[in-house]
């Protein structure tokens, strides 16, 4: 591959050093505790059982021990390879849909983060959910879209997971188990495929994986793909309006008729305008040095570019948008791993070593915040009015300025995210009469990020008009210098580049943990398991937010080369030259440190061989941060609290089962209390900054399932989950306190109350509100029939996927603005989006080593809403939202070989 990523030297040190550390204790030993070996020979009982009419066992390592699905006791679905497959799974999007627990939100591929039984986020810089390749997390949100092809299974774990995978798995883990080297055979498989979306464009993939045994130790086994999706959403023209009616014309601020600006999108506007492009791949090696010993590094590798946006503007037509300048997201990562298994004496043990880079270059349009600041009226004169040098004439008093540039908004950004892991496990001998998994963890993440809030041109202009300045000394004044009586400022306004709005910061987080779990077997058929994990977590924030005044503010905002506060502007090329984090600290570093234990413990019950009821307790948490200090308007700069870790405890009861090899039935019941809830606010007086507090408190009660039947040669598949989430008592706001100038959370608060000036609700969330973006019901059923056609075997294959809706804000006003706008001024109560229905069908044929599929998915076109969104704050951009819907009609033929 021809991915140009950065330097890879640190990742090898890192790899180098671990190799060196393990390799002297490589010792012949006996014990039989090879998890890739347990993994193969499950899987091939599992496909003799299949041949032979009954139902396969999946084997996973949840529990960091390879084992039956059915005999771990959590919650848990484990998508097996065929199951993907036959379910056209490329992605997130895609196999979300598949598990019921999950909802997904974002604004499409790469940008998109994953939640599990309504435990949605609204503040803090964690995510929830872990999100594992083989053994190594990635850190984050707006997760890389991950390819699913060459994957031996993708694991689900349901409920918190902390004692085994730590700070990012408040809610749940999702695991890609990639499928491994395989000595002394040689294997080739290749998948080429034509699809279209409906009345969408048409696209096509190519994947192939080979593996090649080297001797009688060593195997490589390499995968590699090109995808490219057509687009289906049209960015229509906008024909002089907007989604409303009305004109769309902009007056600048003020009512001079020679400030106007018509936003027209003719020149990009165009049918399925959000192709994706994707490329990557993955090597891997497999070298047994000794008997019971294996080293695998891997190196995983993907490139994607999608443009445009994957959400739809139903105010302007089904799937369609006016987008007025270019989105573009170009998306790079590679992840590292050196995993080292084996034994000394009959002690197990593992060390799991990787090194992940990404790079993420952003371009949106953020139009809309321009017609945002347009609708203000006068006083933003100065965010909208700027003078192109090449209209300017004359000198010194005579010097006259009478053409703006185009006002329009746009957002570039640059991400760099470098995280390093390192995991080491030690488990007891399997002699013994318990087992013990014991280990410690260490992470080290650092994300760059460079954003510009900007206009093109903006850093070339001659002036702008100032605040207030439309409607003053009109004509005659307008476009000239201030300083010769008009109302025009010299110079410009752009902090760096063309940014109007910038922020460049660098973000730290470093995670240590130590953690055991372990199994007793009371009796033979009656296990207790119990973990815990003691955790030490560390973040720390510098950087600059703000505009040109933020910039030159003699109180907050340091000038490095200098040691002086007040940064001059445009800033130096060169980052972090000008820091305003953290006001309160000699170097501007914002920090904050936090450590803590998570825990579980749980029994179950094998009541028969194919029978196990549990019940498992468990927590898990998610640190919290830093705020930095905010100026509150004719107050002062007020300092804002650090927020602590929230808080999830599960209490489940399940049973797994499975009847005569032809049925099997697992389920669970749940109670979740989440306390100490991360939440972003704005606070009153800051002009839109918020801060991210500790609010209260919410419960989940739910429901899980997971059935398959198969009778002869039909087979019935079934999953669905229940959830009902719900704020456990109000959210108090936050307000300042102007004698001690410190902010902090109101110690009451009544519904339909007020404070401060302007007004501000009392009470952020109310008692018993939805938590957002979570059906309550989720589910999905297939049927399929496997036959022959002469010698050829065949399948026919349906599904339906069903979801009731959800609701898109924990703020209920907000909420109501973007699912019902005319409902939003008189409802006290949540909308919720329309729940829906999609089918999906396939047929196959196969005979030697071919096979020919062709596939139709959400066959009848329904347009089912997922998540809604805005460009800024819904308040003033719900009349803009963009709905994002599960994928639409999709069509496609795929043929495979493998030799």
């Amino acid at each position: 591959m021809s991915i140009p990523f950065g330097s890879r030297k640190s990742c090898v040190v890192s790899l180098l050093a671990t190799t060196a550390l393990i390799t002297p204790f490589l010792t012949p030993a006996t014990a039989l505790a090879d998890e890739a070996a347990s993994a193969a020979t499950a899987a091939e009982s599992s496909d003799a059982e299949s041949d032979q009419g009954g139902l396969g066992d999946i084997v996973v390592t949840a529990t960091r021990t390879s084992e039956s699905v059915q005999k771990v006791p959590i919650s848990m679905q484990a998508l097996a390879s065929a199951k993907l497959d036959e379910r056209q799974v490329k992605g997130l999007s895609d196999f979300s849909t598949l598990l019921p627990s999950v909802s997904i939100a974002g604004l499409g591929p790469g940008r998109q983060t994953p939640y599990f039984r309504g435990i949605v986020p609204a503040g803090g810089s964690y995510a929830s959910v872990g999100y594992y390749l083989d053994d190594i997390p990635i850190a984050g949100t707006g997760l890389p879209d991950i390819h699913v092809y060459d994957i031996e299974r993708i694991e689900a774990l349901s409920g918190p997971q902390g004692t085994l995978y730590g700070a990012g798995s408040l809610a749940g883990t999702i695991r890609f188990i990639s499928k491994k080297p395989e000595i002394g055979q040689f294997a080739f498989g290749y998948d080429v495929e034509g699809n279209k979306y409906g009345d969408g464009a048409f696209g096509g993939q190519l994947e192939s994986y080979i593996n090649v045994p080297v001797s009688d130790t060593m195997a490589i086994r390499a995968m590699g793909y090109y995808r490219r999706d057509g687009g289906y959403v049209d960015n229509k023209p906008n024909n002089g309006t907007f989604t409303n009616g009305t004109s769309s014309t902009l007056s600048l601020g003020d009512d001079n008729p020679a400030t106007s600006y018509t936003l027209d999108n003719s020149n990009i506007a165009k049918d399925d305008y959000n192709p994706i492009y994707e490329y990557g791949g993955r090597v891997q090696l497999l070298w047994e040095p000794a008997p019971d010993w294996e080293i695998k590094p891997e190196l995983t590798a993907q490139r994607q570019i999608a443009y445009g946006y994957f959400g739809y503007d139903p105010r302007v037509g089904d799937l369609e948008v006016h987008d007025y300048d270019l989105t573009r997201q170009d998306d790079k990562w590679y992840q590292a791993q050196l995993a080292i298994h084996g034994h000394i004496g009959d002690w197990d043990l593992v060390s799991a070593t990787g090194y992940y880079q990404r790079k993420v270059h952003l371009r949106n349009d953020y139009t809309y915040y321009t017609v945002t600041y347009d609708g203000f009226g006068p006083g933003y004169e100065n965010y909208l009015q700027f003078f192109d040098a090449s209209g300017c004439s004359g000198t010194g008093s005579s010097y006259h300025c009478t053409t703006l540039i185009n006002p329009q908004q746009y957002y570039e950004g640059w991400t760099k995210d470098k995280q390093f892991t390192q995991e080491l496990r030690l488990s007891t001998p399997k002699s013994w009469p318990f087992d013990i998994t014991a280990g410690g963890f260490y992470q080290y993440r650092k994300q760059e990020t460079n954003s510009d809030y900007a206009i093109h041109g903006l850093d070339t202009i001659a002036g702008y008009t100032m605040a207030g300045g439309g409607d003053t000394n009109y004509p005659d004044g307008y476009g000239v210098p201030v300083e010769y009586g008009g109302t025009m400022v010299l110079g410009s306004p752009a902090v760096k580049r063309d940014a109007f709005y910038l922020s460049e910061r660098d973000n730290t987080w470093k995670d240590k943990a130590i953690f055991a779990e372990g199994h007793y077997n009371i009796t033979p058929t009656l296990k207790i398991t119990g973990g815990i994990r003691y955790f030490w977590t560390e973040f720390a924030t510098v950087g600059f937010s703000g505009v040109m005044a933020s910039a030159k503010s003699t109180s907050t905002s340091l000038y490095v080369p200098t040691g002086e506060f007040g940064c001059p502007v445009p800033l130096p090329d060169e980052r972090l030259q000008c820091l305003n984090t953290n006001v309160t600290a000699s170097d501007q570093v914002g920090r904050y440190k936090e450590d803590g234990e998570t825990h579980k413990i749980a029994v179950d019950w094998q009541f028969s061989p194919t029978k196990m009821v549990y019940f498992n307790y468990s927590t898990g948490f998610r640190p919290g941060g830093f705020n930095r200090p905010l100026r509150i308007r004719g107050v002062g700069i007020a300092a804002a609290p650090a927020y602590e870790s929230e808080t999830l405890t599960n209490f489940e009861l399940g049973v797994k089962t499975t009847w005569n090899n032809i049925f099997r039935f697992n389920a669970a019941v749940y109670y979740e209390t989440w306390d100490n809830i991360q939440y972003s606010v704005v606070i009153s007086g800051t002009q839109g900054a918020g801060m991210t507090g500790n609010a209260g408190k919410a419960k989940v009660k739910g429901v899980e399932y997971d059935a398959d039947l198969k009778l002869g040669k039909v087979t019935i598949s079934s999953s669905g989950a229940y959830n009902d989430a719900a704020l456990s008592g109000n959210f108090c706001n936050f307000a300042v306190d102007t004698s001690s100038l410190e902010i902090s959370q109101l110690s009451s608060c009544t519904v339909g109350e007020t404070f401060g000036s302007p007004a501000v609700a009392q009470v952020a969330a109310v008692d018993g509100t939805r938590l957002p973006r979570q059906p309550k019901f989720k589910g999905t059923t297939s049927i399929r029939y496997d036959t022959q056609i002469g010698d050829m075997d065949a399948y026919l294959q349906g599904a339906a996927l069903y979801q009731t809706g959800a609701t898109q804000n924990l703020n209920v006003y907000n909420n109501n603005l973007l699912v019902c706008p005319d409902e939003a001024d008189v409802r006290t109560t949540a909308c919720s989006t329309p729940g829906f229905v999609t089918f999906d069908f396939s047929a196959g044929i196969k005979k030697d080593n071919w096979h020919l599929d062709v596939f139709f998915q959400n066959a009848f076109d329904r347009r089912g809403p997922l998540t809604m969104n805005t460009f800024c704050s819904i308040t003033f951009c719900s009349g803009s939202s963009r709905t994002f819907p599960v994928k639409p009609q999709f069509m496609g033929i795929k043929f495979g070989q493998k030799f």
